[in-house]
């Protein structure tokens, strides 16, 4: 029997990430995050879609702000429930291809705009139907072709490539603020272009998920693309096993006809509760504060009187970020993803009750003279941004990947498309109503917002131990059992798989066993 090598796996999961995982330029995910922070900022960008003043000055009011950057959001929305639809029908790969296309095509209405706030935000709604997409796909087809040791590694790829995304925006926003003409934001915006254009010439490259083939019976090309992935021979006993475990599942998951979406939510092997918890941790994720810094940062921090270029403290941040996703590569497979949620919320929550608290206490009213700051004024911005760069560090190890690895390995083939498009669409639901609404909060309590956070983080503390079970080093087949089991949370890293599939060490054959009948009345 050959070695099993999965360099093709990881190979094609880095380039699968790399496109899937941006959101404007880029990195089609990351970029936009951070790169609409910079354009808020940069003076021809305002006196293009800004308002005038009485004193004739131009400016960018909280709702225009909030109208630019929430838009975006608001495709996502749509594009990430309208994928499953595409995934089903195109397989991943076709459906990576449809939604690439529309996202540049977005990117190509914002590039083109000169004066028209209309023009920019339905270019931003447009490509965010396709980053929407993609945010789904992208967990869906990597936990698809990943062996299971490495999954939650691979998962990590997609998180740290919009990581990756989000500092090249500002590492080019440092250099691009500083034109005096439209090219100080047409450079960075245009530039997603590009990446979307490599994302549509190499999706060529990519094979078709096996789980995908083999549902809608093409066992030829899914043995091909096993092999493929493993870097083995098509007839090495590990495609042979790998084929029967998936028919098996493929089989009792296609028992009871096409999939609705009402059935993500049935009682059939808890799937009800497996979508509760993966919309829940794409909820909380959001407003664990991390992506207000990333959509209003440069604003923010430029009202916290700071003596620092506010590009380049985002810039910093988008480095730290990067180094801070490193280690849950790493982390993800050894902690686990309930240890590496737990920590996170603890660390993270307590950044945000500091930096709340001593921004609510020592910051100057916004607009404040830099010369009239006094001492204590000036190192209460400098404790705030110093503890939103621990913040931020500790989201991209913990709660920036960890909710994407478990929503990509929770899900039985029967319904995942739809069931991980539910998590995506909620993630970017509250994505929408944070950049909506942040701004407009902030503008009213201040540093104060960072303290709704604290709260969400201390509620995410308590809903991880209690109702997310631990998925590391399971196959997808195996969670699936794991949930039947119905066995507790905060149990169920010692549990092992014992009903349905049963393994033997050397031929690792899958054997059935049977529902009782409670769990056939329970279907």
């Amino acid at each position: 029997m050959a070695v099993p090598t999965n360099r093709r796996a990881i190979l094609l999961a880095i380039f699968i990430a790399f496109g899937g995982t941006s959101h404007l330029t880029g990195f089609l995910f990351g970029y936009d995050i951070g790169v609409i922070s910079g354009c808020l900022i940069m003076d021809d960008f305002i006196m293009r879609f800004g308002e005038v003043g009485s004193d004739g000055v131009p400016f960018l009011s909280n709702s225009r702000q909030s109208i630019i950057t929430s838009l975006l959001s608001a495709g996502t929305f749509v594009g990430a429930l309208g994928q499953a639809f595409t995934s089903d029908r195109f397989g991943r790969r076709g459906s990576i291809l449809i939604w690439s296309g529309i996202f540049t095509i977005g990117v190509a209405i914002q590039t083109a705009t000169t004066f028209s706030i209309v023009q920019i935000t339905i270019g931003r709604f447009i490509a965010g139907l396709g980053v929407g997409a993609l945010s789904a796909i992208v967990p869906l087809y990597n936990g698809e072709t990943s062996p299971k040791k490495l999954r939650g590694m691979l998962l990590v790829l997609y998180q740290l490539q919009i990581i990756i995304g989000i500092f090249l925006s500002y590492v080019i926003e440092v250099g691009s603020h500083k034109l005096k003409n439209s090219a100080s934001w047409r450079v960075p915006v245009g530039l997603q272009m590009l990446w979307g254009l490599i994302l549509l010439s190499g999706i060529f490259f990519l094979p078709e998920s096996p789980r995908h083939l083999l549902g809608t019976n093409r066992e030829a090309e899914a043995r091909t693309v096993i092999a493929q992935l493993n870097s083995v021979p098509e007839d090495d006993i590990l495609v042979a096993e790998q084929i029967e475990e998936l028919e098996l599942a493929i089989r009792a998951e296609n028992e009871g006809g096409k999939a609705t979406w009402l059935e993500c939510f049935s009682s059939r092997n808890q799937l009800w509760k497996r979508t509760i918890n993966g919309m829940m941790l794409q909820f909380i994720q959001q407003l664990n504060g991390q992506n207000f810094y990333y959509y209003y940062g440069d604003t923010f921090f430029k009202s916290a009187g700071t003596s620092l270029d506010p590009y380049i403290i985002q810039t910093i941040l988008g480095g730290v970020s990067v180094v801070g996703t490193v280690p849950a590569l790493y982390l993800i497979e050894t902690w686990g993803r309930r240890n590496s949620l737990l920590t996170g919320s603890v660390l993270e929550a307590i950044c945000s009750l500091i930096a709340g608290l001593v921004g609510h206490f020592t910051l100057a009213p916004s607009g404040t003279d830099p010369s009239l700051l006094t001492k204590s004024q000036k190192s209460g911005g400098d404790t705030l941004i110093a503890f939103a760069v621990l913040h931020v560090f500790s989201f991209s190890m913990f709660w920036g990947p960890t909710p994407w690895v478990y929503l990509g390995e929770s899900f039985p083939l029967r319904v995942r498309p739809k069931a991980i498009a539910l998590g995506s669409a909620t993630n970017w639901l509250w994505n929408f109503l944070l950049s909506f609404f942040a701004p407009r909060i902030a503008g009213d309590i201040g540093p104060l917002i960072l303290l709704i956070f604290f709260g969400m983080l201390v509620f995410g503390f308590v809903f991880v131990y209690f109702f997310i079970p631990e998925t590391k080093g399971l196959s997808l087949e195996e969670v699936d059992e794991m949930y039947r089991s119905g066995i507790k949370p905060w149990k169920s890293p010692s549990w092992r798989p014992s009903e349905k599939y049963l393994h033997d060490d050397d031929k690792k054959q899958p054997v059935e066993v049977r529902e009782t009948d409670a769990e056939k009345s329970s279907t």
